[in-house]
């Protein structure tokens, strides 16, 4: 019988720890199939953060390297600077990348480091209890903000992807969701692309991987992929927000 759907190389064959309904699972999985289908597992290195996201280091058949709290995409920057022919990639959740590790995300784009991040935006601080993170939508009741988050006080969410693109240094930022197929297939795509960048020495790639946290949400896996589509994604669209090569390729 020919085998139509298997498990990544690249992926540890272990159970997964994660919430029901978390992304975090199909967020590995498309990483993992991104590496297999380059051929780069025995020369890429992953730089896990802090958060829910730490726990990448268990599922991935790669190198793994622990960051401190927000600290990945300097970790990275070391690593690749003194391993050119590594493939280097940070994996983060918006309470990491976003918050404390702010200023090492913006820097590295800036300086055009040729890392490749992959920051997932459940609009929500994961592992710690549901705190509002930067990435709350207004109005978005969470543990710290229960009567929703009040942009008069507390700001507004910070939209990363529209940020970082305009950076001279960032080469590829591209903000997907894993809500259903169509975008799954869309995510895939562009965190191989990403990785494809890297290998040809392109500069600084990031994908906004738009996903969900049930648990923190106070809703079931099925209806946390609704509140995704109808709350998330009119705020944070989908697409390429730079390609640096989009003409050349």
């Amino acid at each position: 019988m020919a085998v139509v759907f298997e498990r990544p190389h690249a992926l540890t064959d272990v159970p997964m720890h994660y919430c029901p309904g978390c992304g975090h699972g199909i967020i590995h999985r498309l990483v993992a199939e991104a590496i297999d289908s380059l051929g780069i597992e025995g020369k890429t290195i992953g730089v896990a953060s802090v958060g829910c996201s730490v726990f990448s280091y268990n599922y991935f058949n790669t190198d793994m390297v622990q960051a401190a709290h927000g600290r990945a995409p300097a970790v990275a920057t070391g690593v690749k600077r003194a391993n050119p022919e590594n493939v280097v990639f940070t994996y983060q959740g918006d309470g990491d990348l976003a918050a404390i590790g702010t200023a090492e995300t913006v820097h590295a784009a800036a300086r055009g480091e040729n890392i490749t991040i992959i920051f997932v935006n459940n609009a929500i601080y994961g592992m710690t209890g549901g705190q509002m993170a930067p990435t709350s939508l207004p109005g978005q009741i969470t543990q710290t903000s229960p009567y929703g988050r009040d942009v008069n006080t507390v700001g507004y969410p910070v939209k990363v992807s529209e940020m970082l693109s305009q950076l001279d240094g960032a080469a590829y930022i591209e903000r997907v969701a894993i809500n259903n197929t169509k975008n799954i297939r869309a995510a895939a795509k562009a965190i191989k692309k990403a990785f494809t960048y890297q290998t040809e020495g392109k500069g600084f790639t990031l994908i906004e991987v738009v996903s969900t946290c049930p648990t923190n949400w106070g809703l079931t896996p099925e209806k946390a992929m609704g509140w995704l589509e109808e709350n998330m994604l009119p705020y944070y669209p989908l697409g390429v927000y730079k390609d640096k090569y989009a003409d050349k390729n």
